[in-house]
């Protein structure tokens, strides 16, 4: 039985430890000198018949007088009071029942109807027979008595009770229940009184067999109803002030007759003047069209885009905003066109916090969803969004893209422009970017095509049937020239693309578009030097004559900050994608300083040796690798495998260490992670088999330069609105502090061994004619499809590629046959030219000396024993045995007959270094070189390029030099 079922048992409060068949207790108030002696029953009147005490005056022995309250303490003395006279009654106090006269019944309760609950100001009725009450607090215990009478009024000589006690009595017994603590009163004597003795248990020490659950959920529903009935009040009210303070459809003709401003471009500035605007955004236009004159086509194709179900929706898609918070923003920002058009028209959105934007958002749409129709919304989108190529609004969109009016598009006209809302700077140039072309063609033209099926599926009466939306074919698009109407150069459009492009990228948590690019105003300060800009330019003057869709990359970056200080973009913004930014090509040998990155941080030091011989079979391979004109280098170290640019021992690495993890330390200093999926990843991604930019390489050696810190490379350097206010990029943690990458140990020794590209190896034609140190490597693909030198010094890294724009087409150069084309002869030579302007008034710094991390181990093959038996028989072994013992080479005994004959070895063996260097006076590593400093005493100069005997030298002892046909390679082609 539960305890609520316990204390309700029998109709009432059950009493602690009290008989239910015992004895009435007694009635009435309780005595002030305790209980009455013996079973007599308590009570008002004396039943007929009984027997007992005798009242005053009969005989009987008198009973204590209960003692009186302070206050009638005086006329107990004999003081104040008059005295009753003889016979006379006593009188009553005020506000006391008349006391019963013999004779008169006492009232009773019906049978089986429970007590009234006493109310303020009443006597408290007589409890049930066997019933006990509980002793008000403050009340002592009645002590016995002698007299045989029990019950009855208080007498007279008693004194007045003391109201207090009556009240505490009363307010007791109307609550129904002892207050936690207080005791019961003790059980009567033999005499049979009614009701137990003992205290009656408190409610919270009585045990609870209910499960813990419901104990928890019995205590915690009301706290927590409590704090969910607080947090509804609290949105319900948040909701409301936001939703007040929205604008509303009557700010929509104010906001889009604000003047409209073009973005400022500026080069960096130069010293302590301020810097100048390189290029502008261009004049944006626009011109509003009616919904009814936007043929059906177009809207399809947007909403196809953008909104398939935006007339079924209201302002917010709770859909689309789930699935963007699910995947993070992956499956798009979950904005709907009506989202959409509140941030065109509201351009002080985004000067907020992502979330802050975000909510304020919501709300507007949620207020314009319900002031405006679904019609009246999609006109003022359509025009007021922004297209690219300087259009704002479908209608100067239409006239951009394909010259002719809105009315005049038809489906795949209008799916085009549907396509291109999300990223107009992607799509305005001519030729678009590799990455461009793949995602329109492969994803977001298949999406349209879909969803156009979709809407004609759902009996909407829009879309298309299935089998026409299939056959949509992309659009042919006019050209586009930002800077046609003016004679001017080349690179300020390339400039102006590259900013839009990277602002978009790296502002995007700021909520930066292109829209805002466009329109605004904003200010784009940029480290982009408008002379190194020029030398990159001239530097390919120095090239034989090429075809005309020879793709020229060059980008120069700062290693201390990863600024990109100059880029060459080509020769038409509107018919060449740049060069050096977005062009790809194959990396050659280029791509070995991430090998050899990888291998030293994985213990394997530059004194390591490994076959140089070709061809050599890896067990990934079906076919054999071979070196440069299929060259054997014998045994190596890694530093002359780098100088002289040996296949064998980089795919060797590779094999052992994993494609996976060179790719990913080329990733980690800077190349493109979109790049190392260009090629299928096995141990020849060491011959540089992935396509990569000038931008990649640049970026990536950079890090080397800077002791294995990585810094994004980047040219906005400041980005300010139209009131002044600086927006900090995404990235602004990375480029401050920068990436640990690789350790300054392993930077210190991938620098050591690309110096002796230049100073003994194929590069030594980027050598720099005032003799500062340079780093670099040279790379050339197979079939000469691409030419590359990646090179620095301590202040400052240039990348410098070659290839066509068919990338299956090798490079051509007058007067130079295919065969003679390598990196070393061509890429470094635009190199040497574009530093030594870049680096003038620079000084002189050295590249910290090799560390030579790792341990030195030999990956050199054990012999195999012959597999042809010889035709001599061996000796029999005789019994007796040697006089003397066998010859030991390495200890030559003379006068041991078996050595007779034996020579002694070399003191060193060609492979210790250390040995074969000992006693030679140590030389500055810049004095090694073919330009060595003034005051290096005796400069040592390698031996001509082109000379045979040079190349052809076995000994390797440093310096030396090796022929730039040491410098081609061999790697598969694309078709293999």
């Amino acid at each position: 039985m539960s305890t609520e079922r316990r204390r309700n048992a029998d109709g009432g409060r059950r009493r602690a430890d009290g008989p239910g068949d015992g004895p009435r207790g007694e009635g009435g108030r309780r005595r002030a000198d305790g209980p009455p002696p013996g079973d007599h029953q308590s009570g008002g009147r004396r039943r007929s018949g009984s027997g007992g005490g005798a009242r005053r005056g009969d005989g009987g022995a008198e009973r204590p007088r209960r003692p009186r309250p302070p206050e009638n303490e005086a006329r107990s003395e004999g003081q104040g009071g008059r005295r009753r006279a003889e016979g006379e009654r006593p009188r009553r106090p005020e506000g006391q029942r008349r006391r019963p006269e013999d004779g008169d019944r006492p009232r009773r309760r019906p049978e089986g109807d429970r007590p009234r609950r006493p109310e303020d100001g009443d006597r408290p009725r007589r409890r049930p027979e066997g019933e006990r009450g509980g002793r008000p607090e403050g009340q002592r215990r009645r002590p016995p008595e002698n007299e045989a009478r029990s019950g009855g009024r208080r007498r007279a000589g008693s004194g007045p009770r003391d109201p207090r006690d009556r009240d505490r009595e009363h307010g007791s017994r109307s609550e129904g229940r002892r207050a936690a603590g207080r005791g019961t009163r003790a059980a009567a004597g033999s005499g049979g009184r009614g009701g137990g003795g003992g205290r009656r248990r408190s409610r919270d020490e009585e045990p609870d067999d209910r499960p813990w659950y419901k104990r928890f959920f019995a205590k915690a529903w009301k706290p927590a109803l409590a704090a969910f009935g607080l947090m509804v009040i609290g949105g319900v009210g948040a909701f409301a002030v936001l939703y007040a303070q929205a604008p509303d459809r009557d700010e929509l003709e104010t906001k889009a007759e604000n003047t409209m401003s073009a973005t400022q471009i500026m080069w960096a500035p130069q010293g302590d003047e301020n810097p100048e605007v390189a290029v502008t955004t261009g004049e944006v236009r626009r011109v509003e069209v009616n919904y009814e004159d936007i043929p059906p086509e177009v809207i399809d194709g947007v909403l196809a885009a953008e909104q398939r179900t935006f007339f079924q929706d209201p302002g917010i898609s709770i859909s689309g905003i789930g699935r963007a918070i699910l995947s993070r923003g992956e499956a798009g920002g979950g904005s709907t066109i009506t989202q959409q058009m509140a941030r065109n028209y509201y351009s002080d959105l985004e000067q907020d916090d992502r979330i802050v934007r975000k909510i304020r958002e919501i709300f507007i749409a949620i207020k314009l969803g319900q002031q405006m129709e679904h019609e009246e919304i999609l006109e003022a989108y359509l025009n007021t969004i922004y297209f690219g190529r300087g259009a704002s609004g479908i209608e100067m969109a239409s006239q951009a893209y394909f010259d002719k009016s809105v009315s005049e598009l038809n489906s795949e006209e209008g799916a085009f422009l549907g396509v291109i809302i999300q990223m107009p700077s992607n799509f305005e140039a001519n030729e678009m970017g590799d990455w461009t072309t793949t995602y329109l063609n492969e994803e977001r033209w298949p999406y349209i095509q879909e969803q156009l099926a979709l809407m004609h599926e759902e009996g909407s009466g829009r879309g298309l049937p299935r089998e026409e939306a299939e056959a949509l074919e992309i659009p042919e698009r006019i050209p586009y020239d930002p800077t046609a109407e003016a004679d001017v150069d080349p690179k300020f459009g390339y400039v102006r693309n590259a900013v839009i492009q990277e602002i978009t990228e790296r502002y995007a948590g700021s909520g930066i578009t292109d829209a805002t690019i466009a329109t605004q105003g904003l200010v784009v300060e940029t480290s982009l030097d408008p002379a190194l800009m020029d030398a990159a330019t001239g530097a390919f003057d120095v090239l034989p004559g090429t075809p005309d869709d020879t793709m020229k990359g060059l980008t120069a970056v700062d290693p201390a900050t990863g600024e990109i200080l100059a880029f060459h973009g080509g020769p038409a913004v509107s018919e060449v994608v740049n060069n050096s930014l977005q062009h790809r090509t194959q990396a050659g040998s280029s791509y070995k300083p991430y090998v050899l990155a990888t291998a030293l941080s994985n213990d394997i030091s530059l004194r390591s040796m490994f076959d140089g011989d070709s061809p050599q079979n890896f067990p990934e391979l079906q076919s054999p690798v071979q070196n440069a004109d299929g060259r054997s280098y014998g045994p190596v170290d890694l530093v002359r495998a780098t100088a002289d640019s040996v296949n064998t021992p980089f795919v060797e690495l590779t094999s052992r260490l994993g494609a996976a993890a060179v790719d990913q330390t080329a990733v980690d200093a800077g190349v493109d992670e979109d790049q190392i999926t260009t090629s299928t990843q096995g141990p020849l991604v060491a011959l540089g088999t992935h396509q990569v930019t000038a931008l990649d390489q640049a970026s990536a050696y950079a890090t080397f330069a800077a002791g294995g810190v990585h810094r994004p490379a980047h040219m906005v350097t400041e980005l300010r609105m139209a009131d002044g206010t600086v927006v900090e990029p995404d990235d602004a943690d990375q480029i401050e502090q920068g990436t640990q990458v690789v350790s300054t140990e392993v930077a210190a020794d991938v620098t050591y061994a690309m110096t002796q590209v230049i100073e003994a190896g194929g590069g030594s034609n980027a050598a720099l004619p005032d003799g500062r140190p340079v780093a670099g490597k040279t790379g050339t693909s197979s079939g000469a499809v691409s030419a590359w030198f990646v090179g620095y010094t301590p202040q400052l890294v240039a990348a410098v590629g070659l290839s066509r724009a068919d990338a299956n087409l090798s490079l051509e150069f007058e007067g130079q046959p295919e065969n003679e084309i390598f990196g070393g002869t061509t890429s470094a030579n635009v190199w040497k030219e574009f530093m030594t302007t870049a680096v003038e008034g620079m000084p002189v710094e050295q590249f910290p000396a090799p560390a030579y991390v790792g341990a030195d181990q030999s990956f050199l093959p054990t012999p195999s024993p012959s597999e042809e038996p010889t035709e001599e028989e061996s000796e029999e072994p005789s019994d007796e045995p040697s006089e003397y013992p066998e010859c030991d080479p390495a200890n030559i005994d003379p006068e041991n007959p078996n050595c007779e004959g034996v020579e002694s070895p070399p003191e060193c063996d060609q492979s210790d270094w250390e040995c074969q260097n000992e006693g030679t006076p140590d030389v500055p590593v810049e004095c090694t070189g073919p330009n060595p400093p003034s005051w290096c005493e005796e400069p040592t100069t390698p031996g001509d390029p082109n000379d045979d005997a040079s190349s052809d030298d076995d000994d390797w002892t440093w310096p030396r030099s090796s022929s730039n046909e040491n410098n081609r390679m061999i790697v598969l082609g694309r078709d293999e």
